[in-house]
């Protein structure tokens, strides 16, 4: 189909390109965007493939609909194997450049090798050309995207770009696309810098003839008022996602003190509200396509930092300002600008200040360590000195580039315990002792702790239409609150289903697991126009189960058992006071392992191993793992 585009591969080590038609086969099984990238990740490397090296491959991969009228359709999705976990991985960001890249004729850019010398790519339409990037090497993003520009001569071309900390292999960090729009976790941009590549410039003008089309275009207006209609949509549009740090808050969902507490005193003063009405906003935009609009631009007031930064989101708030118990907005912001243009996960970069935090406080580290950094709780100064220090590897942010579960490794003592991570990647900011269906996603999640898989954010019960959704999937409205483990997987077994068809059709999740105007019938219809052959919505459903059973399979064939499927050592071991201020709770293992053991069995997965059974990846038509797994005795 010409509206998802071929795919175009890049041998960096020979400077040579071929193209690859899609199969009909695997887009109807896989679906586009991340489902086919997940095969295409599956084909290209094994349990063998170093993440840094040559072998590895970068996949970006627009949605379905990405480039289309379809309302908040402009994702892409940049799949590979992470060095922070060394198992599977994919990265969803918005933007431009997708819808870009599409208007070039390509769905997909999958990066092999590693050149001999920092390049750039530059794809103008059907062209490709490889051009010297020597003198941008040492370049922050901010800095690269200009210059690139420049020698283009074209300033509305969009690219991907990596900062310092990629080139220096942090594996903390990230791309960034077109300056303020991350790809981030799991040390995607370390993967960049290993191969050399400092940024991709993509610049097409051809059509997508799905566009003309009048049911399609009837869709997209009957989507765009569903979404409009919902009754988070105009607190999202004005405050963006940090308009939720004062009813995460609320709920005691929204930890501080590297996960010592569930909530910050001074959570009132760092929120979405006061960047607003305090004129650090400055603007606010949408990705392409985007009705929403939820992305910030913001600065400092100048009276001890100057910066300009695309953010804060609400995880970078809880990662600069909750998490390190910093009030100083100015330093939030100017923590975000360096990470920005630095090119470092928000999440990964405040968790590992975090835990540095907590080891100095209880003597396991110095100032003779951190270079005279006194790295206090509170010390919004020494979150800022932190970063350039981890994206340049200087002093002891060598250890923190490492990651959270490396950096405990190398310093010892107990600091593994309030080391927030599980598979190697840091927690993302939901208290997870507090949110069972959090915790159950978390622990599953095939890239470690976070909700960029698997976002549970109606199981809350903060809006009406995330009441009624759990009423829908639960026949019940008994199992609305996130302290419960009854019935949790379930509940997060239709949220992956729907993020994986999500991402793979090119939508924005916030439309269908935050806000939840665009349904999963409703892209079923979307997607029934576009190939021209009905799919239902339970068809659609299945086809994101598929893409799940992949993604886990591929973490199966790295080595990854049950035993993986778990949460930090803290979040299981050492509570925090419920809501009346009396018992301590945690999430512990027996109500993990009650939560996985139902999870499990909904899958049609080995419980002991937590391996998909022979049994269901024939159903889903996985008859390849099959092929594979039985050879190595994983069936």
């Amino acid at each position: 189909m010409d509206f998802l585009g071929k795919v175009l591969h890049i041998d960096l080590n020979n400077k040579k390109t071929w193209i690859e038609e899609i199969k009909r086969e695997d887009w109807m099984k896989f679906l586009p965007g991340r489902g086919l990238a997940a095969k295409l990740l599956w084909d290209l490397t094994d349990e063998k493939t170093d993440p840094l090296g040559n072998n590895n491959v970068l996949i970006f991969s627009t949605g379905g609909f990405t480039g289309s009228i379809l309302p908040c359709s402009g994702r892409t999705t940049v799949t590979f194997k992470s060095p922070a976990t060394n198992m599977y991985f994919k990265s969803n960001v918005g933007g431009k450049w997708g819808a870009e890249l599409k208007f070039t004729g390509y769905g997909y850019l999958v990066i092999h090798g590693k050149a001999d010398s920092p390049i750039y790519i530059y794809i103008n339409n059907d062209k490709v050309y490889f051009k010297d990037a020597t003198l941008f090497w040492g370049k922050d993003v901010r800095e690269t995207n200009r210059l690139i520009q420049e020698e283009i001569n074209d300033s509305s071309v969009e690219l991907a770009t990596i900062g310092p900390a990629g080139e220096n292999l942090v594996l903390i960090s990230s791309v960034m696309f077109s300056t303020y729009s991350a790809a981030a976790r799991g040390g995607i941009g370390a993967v960049m810098g290993s191969k050399n590549l400092k940024a991709i410039a993509v610049k097409g003008n051809k059509k997508i003839e799905l566009n003309k089309n009048e049911k399609i275009k009837e869709l997209a207006t009957i989507a765009r008022k569903s979404i409009r209609n919902d009754s988070g949509f105009k607190g999202l549009s004005r405050y963006g996602t940090a308009g939720s740090v004062i009813s995460l808050t609320n709920i005691d969902c929204y930890p501080s003190r590297n996960f010592q507490h569930s909530r910050f005193i001074d959570a009132e003063k760092i929120s979405g509200e006061v960047l607003l009405e305090s004129g650090r906003l400055t603007k606010s935009t949408a990705c392409y396509s985007c009705i929403i609009g939820c992305h910030r631009f913001t600065k400092t007031l100048g009276h001890k930092y100057d910066g300009f930064a695309g953010g804060p989101e609400l995880e970078t708030i809880s990662s600069f300002g909750i998490g390190p118990e910093v009030n100083d907005f100015d330093a939030i912001v100017k923590a975000n600008e360096l990470c920005n243009i630095y090119g470092l996960d928000t999440i990964s970069t405040g968790s590992v200040i975090q835990w540095a935090m907590e080891c100095y406080e209880k003597g396991i580290i110095s100032k003779k360590d951190t270079g005279g950094i006194e790295l206090k709780f509170g010390n919004g100064e020494a979150v800022v000195q932190m970063i350039e220090k981890i994206a340049y590897r200087d002093g002891f942010g060598d250890i923190l580039a490492q990651g959270v579960r490396r950096a405990a490794q190398k310093v010892g003592s107990d600091s593994w315990k309030w080391a927030i991570e599980a598979k190697g990647l840091e927690q993302s900011c939901v208290d997870t002792r507090v949110a069972k269906g959090y915790a159950l996603a978390f622990a599953v999640n095939p890239r470690g702790a976070d909700h960029l898989h698997t976002e549970t954010f109606a199981e809350l019960g903060l809006s009406e239409e995330g009441r009624e959704l759990i009423k829908r999937i639960m026949g019940s409205d008994k199992f609305i609150g996130p302290t419960t483990t009854v019935k949790r997987a379930a509940i997060v077994r239709w949220h992956e289903d729907c993020y994986a068809a999500s991402d793979a059709l090119g939508f924005c999740v916030f439309t269908n697991t935050a806000l939840y105007g665009l349904t999963p019938k409703m892209m079923a219809e979307m997607w029934s126009i576009a190939i021209g052959e009905d799919v239902s919505e339970e068809e659609l459903m299945e086809a994101g189960r598929r893409i799940i059973t992949l993604e886990k399979a591929y973490n199966v064939r790295c080595g990854a058992t049950r035993s993986e499927d778990t949460l930090p050592w803290r979040i299981m071991n050492e509570g925090v006071k419920d809501r009346e201020g009396r018992d301590f709770i945690v999430t512990s293992q027996k109500e993990l392992d009650e939560m996985l053991d139902e999870y499990y069995k909904l899958h049609g997965w080995d419980l002991k191993t937590s391996w998909p059974t022979r049994k269901v990846l024939e159903k889903l038509d996985l008859g390849f793992i099959v092929e594979e797994f039985r050879g190595k005795e994983k069936l």
